[in-house]
């Protein structure tokens, strides 16, 4: 995407112009934490604001764009931006840091600025790993911080998800944050900020972003991804205030109805309690491949939960497409407080054999015919 500005940033107008007026009156804090749920714009705010800062003739509304600054900084490979976020342990090291990452978070950053930890870690090939900040990404800041800057001006420290740093590195992080270099700014974006250090978060002035409006995402939608106005208001009412979940319901919306076609024929079936139709399904749920399995069954979460909602008869609480409605009509009453935990359970075991890498078949035959059982109590 081209070179990020304030004007990326959907919605939030109050705490943009919040971080405007800082910019403006020269009085950004040395430490910064800009927290939002996913999808909320904590990332794209925060990375407008790194380039505002190492811009060259910074502007009341943003960076010039022409600077030798600005042009570094559209690439994210400006030597004063140092950026930090969590990584796995890979076959080549077991001491990962954001630099052996940095190929994949900038190829990440010009494809866009909404993602999420699970397009993260896709994006890294650590899907079934738990991402964290070793302490070794400490040590490595702190080398990075000890030299001048490369321009001669300011410095920015971009870290994402200080929550996943456990006590060693966060208690390195907070060092540096309580004694920094000159001209050093640290800006933090946390989706769980109760989780940071608490002595890390009473260090730093505090941003936070409620989750977006839903007539912000559905323009968006419309404006950038030139989505019909009826599907943008309707992907932006399922989307529940995180533009990067609207992202993949419009990117996916060809897949979504490959899976609510499997809901369906798994509740006929199981309700039917046709064993040898439901092998054949488990079958062809079984080919669909393990990244594409694991959307399945997270589909499937979101159908049982909103089925069970249906039965409440609050529109308000309903968080589905048409074609799903017109589903739920129909298969809202087999959806009780008698079997919806259990359901969700199942679909839960399901998932974590998927990511262990449970034979898919027997994964899938086994969860249908535990749902022949549910779906009648």
């Amino acid at each position: 995407m081209s070179a990020v500005t304030y004007s990326d940033v959907i919605g939030q107008q109050e705490a943009k112009q919040h971080v405007l007026q800082m910019v403006r009156e020269g009085r950004v804090p040395h430490a910064l934490m800009l927290s939002g749920r996913e999808g909320a714009g904590a990332m794209p705010l925060a990375l407008a604001l790194a380039r505002h800062l190492l811009c060259e003739h910074p502007r009341e509304d943003g960076p010039c764009q022409t600077c030798a600054g600005c042009r570094m900084t559209a690439e994210w490979a400006h030597p004063d931006l140092h950026f930090s976020f969590p990584v796995c342990k890979a076959k080549s090291t077991d001491k990962p840091t954001s630099a052996d990452y940095i190929r994949q978070w900038r190829e990440q950053l010009q494809d866009s600025i909404y993602f999420d930890t699970e397009m993260w870690l896709s994006d890294i090939k650590a899907d079934n790993q738990q991402m964290t900040h070793y302490v070794q990404e400490s040590d490595r800041l702190q080398e990075c911080l000890a030299l001048k800057p490369s321009q001669g001006g300011r410095r920015v420290v971009l870290q994402w998800l200080p929550e996943r740093m456990d006590a060693a590195p966060a208690n390195k992080m907070l060092k540096l944050i309580e004694e920094p270099p000159g001209h050093t700014h640290f800006i933090l974006v946390s989706l769980q900020p109760e989780l940071v250090l608490g002595t890390i978060l009473s260090r730093v002035q505090r941003v936070s972003l409620p989750p977006l409006a839903e007539q912000d995402i559905a323009r968006a939608l419309e404006q950038r991804e030139g989505a019909a106005p009826a599907l943008a208001r309707e992907v932006a009412h399922v989307a529940q205030g995180n533009y990067t979940e609207a992202l993949k319901q419009v990117h996916a919306k060809g897949e979504n109805r490959e899976f609510n076609t499997y809901f369906v024929n798994l509740m006929r079936l199981c309700y039917g309690r046709k064993v040898k139709e439901l092998r054949l399904w488990a079958q062809s749920a079984s080919e669909l491949g393990r990244e594409r399995q694991k959307r399945m069954l997270a589909h499937f979460q979101h159908l049982l939960r909103e089925n069970f909602i249906y039965n409440f008869h609050n529109p308000a609480l309903i968080y589905e497409t048409r074609e799903e409605r017109d589903f739920s009509e129909r298969f809202a009453p087999f959806v009780n407080e008698r079997n919806v935990q259990g359901i969700m359970e199942e679909i839960s075991q399901a998932q974590r054999d998927i990511a262990q890498n449970v034979n898919p078949r027997m994964v899938f035959f086994d969860f249908a015919l535990r749902m022949i059982i549910l779906i009648r109590q």
